[in-house]
């Protein structure tokens, strides 16, 4: 009899060299590396460097990667004129999702290359071109010009600039570089798996990055910063916290940002986080976001012994950098695109369908056909 476990928690359906996730002990490893060894050391690129390839890169190969990415930014003109013709009112993470599936179409080499060196300069493309995506419908929705791609900053900075068409900050290209770091890569998450189940049907990496989106879309996985800032503006003041909180716990209602279904204890990217959310709210925003997140946080801690996640204190360093609220899913997808084309290569180079059983809760056998003018 084969073990039954809802969702598969508990269950281990592959081996990973990518990401380890421990939750009782509160760490995030990327490759051997943890988290609080690169965050703030290390620059996003240089992370995904490591996640393709297993080892941090050596200065001549981060400079080659940085080149790669700057060359693969250009969107074929199909893709811009689908991000400028769709609906004002499209969530933008759905426009992310359908514009990596189109990609697919402007790829002359994949029915002819499926081979691993082929799949690494696909994800090399991918990477370079959602953020591109994501901002260029930002602006293309109220009515902006859209900047033309350049080949002189990086990742977090290039998404900045595009983002709001002129030069970012130091210290806001610093700030979402970090953000990037952090939500790079997460072990057998839900979008991740969804990935590495599409990929393992031996289909395109575009179509699994398609559905790896699709899956983060969910407000149980990406979408959870957005519900944050909505319960922050909800709130309104610091004075209302503590009633707020109060009313939600005795309607046994959620609240966001709160808890994690892996983490025990403190989420180790939510100290980075609050310390960036502190800093941005006293420089470029406003100070009563992060005053209402750490009175929650502390509440909740002592009321129910839960720590705030990464999405608690994400939404504010977001915010705080002048995205949208509905971009913040798609921000997520930008830096989780490095980990998702990973978990593809990887499954590529040792791969196994993926096809696990269901416990079948029907009606018992025996069940005989009755014609329909009889039923």
């Amino acid at each position: 009899m084969s073990q039954f476990a809802r969702g598969l928690e508990g269950v281990i359906a592959n081996e990973t060299r990518l990401g380890d996730v421990r939750g009782q002990e509160g760490q995030l490893i990327y490759c051997g590396y943890e988290i609080n060894e690169l965050a703030g050391k290390v620059s996003f690129e240089e992370v995904v460097y490591l996640l393709w390839n297993n080892r941090l890169p050596k200065q001549t190969e981060l400079t080659e990667l940085k080149q790669q990415l700057a060359e693969e930014r250009e969107l074929p003109a199909q893709v811009i004129e689908f991000i400028k013709s769709s609906p004002r009112t499209a969530l933008p993470i759905d426009v992310l999702r359908t514009a990596v599936s189109m990609l697919g179409l402007h790829d002359p080499s994949l029915l002819l290359d499926d081979s691993l060196a082929a799949n690494q300069r696909r994800a090399i493309a991918i990477l370079a071109k959602v953020s591109v995506i994501v901002a260029y419908f930002h602006r293309a929705r109220n009515g902006l010009d859209l900047p033309k791609i350049r080949k002189d900053l990086g990742e977090a900075a290039h998404f900045l600039y595009l983002l709001d068409g002129s030069e970012p900050s130091p210290k806001k290209i610093e700030t979402l570089d970090v953000a990037y770091v952090l939500h790079a890569e997460h072990g057998m998450n839900a979008s991740t798996f969804s990935a590495r189940v599409t990929i393992s049907t031996l289909t395109d990496i575009y179509s699994a990055i398609t559905s790896a989106i699709a899956t983060l879309k969910g407000p149980l996985h990406g979408g959870a910063n957005e519900g944050v800032i909505h319960m922050l503006q909800e709130i309104g003041d610091p004075k209302n916290v503590d009633a707020y909180v109060e009313k939600n716990l005795a309607e046994k209602k959620r609240i966001m940002g709160i808890g994690h279904r892996v983490y025990k204890v403190l989420d180790p990217r939510a100290p980075h986080l609050q310390r960036m959310a502190v800093e941005l709210s006293s420089e470029l925003g406003e100070a009563k976001w992060i005053a209402m997140s750490e009175r929650i946080a502390a509440i909740m801690k002592e009321k129910k012994g839960l720590y705030a996640n990464v999405d608690f204190y994400s939404a504010t360093v977001y915010y705080s950098l002048g995205i949208p609220t509905d971009l913040f899913t798609p921000v997520f997808a930008i830096s989780r695109t490095a980990g998702w084309t990973a978990h593809v290569l990887e499954q590529l180079s040792d791969n196994r369908l993926y096809r696990p059983l269901s416990k079948y809760v029907g009606e018992t056998v025996g069940r005989k056909f009755v014609p329909i003018d009889q039923r």
